[in-house]
């Protein structure tokens, strides 16, 4: 095909749906597309029903080139992959005598008994392009309609990953006759800046380019910067991503602290140990949200000291602070008690449960605050200990905060 293939992703599952299953396989399969060259603009999730996922299949058919199902080709009722497939592409199901000896063959080797419900495996599209499975009990398929083609894999993400790799890759570039062209990625990690921002220093005229493209994607207390290439070869990716890296580091460099799987925790123990810093860690109600994070590098050391305490009701009272106060104040004094020590930085974290009693504030369950060099940065939120917020937002907002202070300090 001469126009640019195009691919959509069905994941397969009740236990999705329902919350019960993370979906790996589909991020799996992003990143392999990916690597070809090819585009994925849909990634659908769709229960154990047969009509259902039929439907799936047929809206995909009229957006995409390659559709690729994972999931329900196991041999109880529930799979019904084989069936909507055939449906959707309008043909019936073949018995396929080898197959079911393959099966047999894999129970065989396992000392167990195959049971007749397996006989269901056996059973395919017509006219479909068999990929044996060497690695499991399900058979893999390809339905060619046309210039398209649906392929339909186990979701058993060893069974997935192998077939993938080592029988679908080689059959789409056979198939489509595919040049070496691939997509390559490369991520600026950023802090100490909201994503609105950030997307007015970047400006348009990056954020619009076409290949590469640049997007935004905002976690709690950073933004990742992502570069996408599409080229020949990997050097020419890499020279691509370079030019555009260069125009970013001219608009926004000041808050970049890392690129790809670069981590806040190292950036912060960074600028500690270039400022000559030490850090004092309050917090109270989530425990080791930001300790744990910056322990696994650094240990115990003197760098670091560390007081947890079971809720901000239990601190107040051991500190013997009197009185009625919002909790963000109380999260400041708590924070500033690394007093006037020259290169001491503070960060305290107060969060009630969402059904607290004895909380100290009535407009908010959780404050935050971050001292150095006689500045305070807080904030207060109504969401609880209880909240991944409480346990996400707040660790990657105070050690963002932190990095962009001791940055500021040191440069300044």
């Amino acid at each position: 095909m001469t126009h640019p293939l195009n691919a959509e992703i069905i994941a397969i599952g009740t236990e999705i749906l329902l919350g019960e299953l993370t979906d790996t396989n589909s991020v799996y399969l992003a990143r392999v597309l990916r690597d070809m060259g090819i585009n994925l603009y849909f990634m659908t999730s769709v229960g154990d029903n047969e009509g259902r996922i039929a439907d799936a299949i047929q809206i995909a058919l009229g957006r995409a080139d390659i559709i690729i199902t994972c999931g329900g080709l196991g041999p109880t009722v529930d799979d019904m992959t084989r069936q909507a497939v055939a449906t959707a592409t309008q043909r019936g199901l073949t018995f396929h005598q080898r197959l079911l000896d393959q099966i047999a063959e894999r129970f065989a080797g396992f000392n167990a008994q195959m049971t007749e419900n397996n006989k269901r495996q056996a059973y395919v599209p017509d006219d479909a392009v068999i990929i044996d499975n060497p690695v499991g009990t399900a058979p893999s398929f390809v339905v060619e309609v046309g210039e398209q083609v649906v392929l339909s894999l186990p979701g058993v993400p060893r069974e997935m990953k192998y077939l993938m790799t080592e029988k679908i890759v080689p059959y789409l570039r056979a198939h489509y006759q595919l040049t070496t062209e691939l997509i390559k990625a490369h991520v600026l990690k950023v802090a100490g800046i909201g994503e609105s921002a950030l997307d007015e220093m970047i400006g348009t005229d990056i954020l619009t380019g076409s290949n590469p493209t640049v997007g935004l994607n905002a976690h709690s207390g950073q933004v990742d910067v992502r570069i996408t290439a599409k080229a020949l070869t990997e050097a020419e990716a890499d020279a691509m991503i370079r030019m555009v890296e260069e125009r970013l580091h001219d608009r926004i460099g000041y808050f970049i602290y890392g690129t790809n799987t670069d981590t806040l925790e190292a950036a912060l123990l960074s600028e500690l140990q270039q400022n000559g810093a030490t850090l004092s860690l309050w917090e109270a109600g989530v425990t080791s949200e930001v300790s744990g994070r910056m322990m696994k590098l650094i240990g115990e050391n003197s760098l670091m000291t560390v007081q947890n305490y079971a809720t901000p009701a239990v601190l107040i009272n051991t500190l013997g602070w009197q009185g009625e106060q919002p909790l963000r104040t109380w999260a400041e004094r708590t924070a500033a008690l690394v007093g006037e020590q020259p290169r001491a930085a503070g960060i305290a974290i107060l969060s009630f449960p969402d059904n607290a009693e004895d909380r100290a504030d009535v407009s908010a369950l959780t404050a935050i605050a971050v001292t150095y060099g006689g500045k305070t940065h807080s904030r207060s939120y109504g969401f609880g200990a209880d909240s991944e917020p409480a346990r996400s937002w707040t660790a990657t907002w105070t050690m963002a905060m932190l990095w962009r202070m001791l940055k500021e300090s040191r440069t300044s």
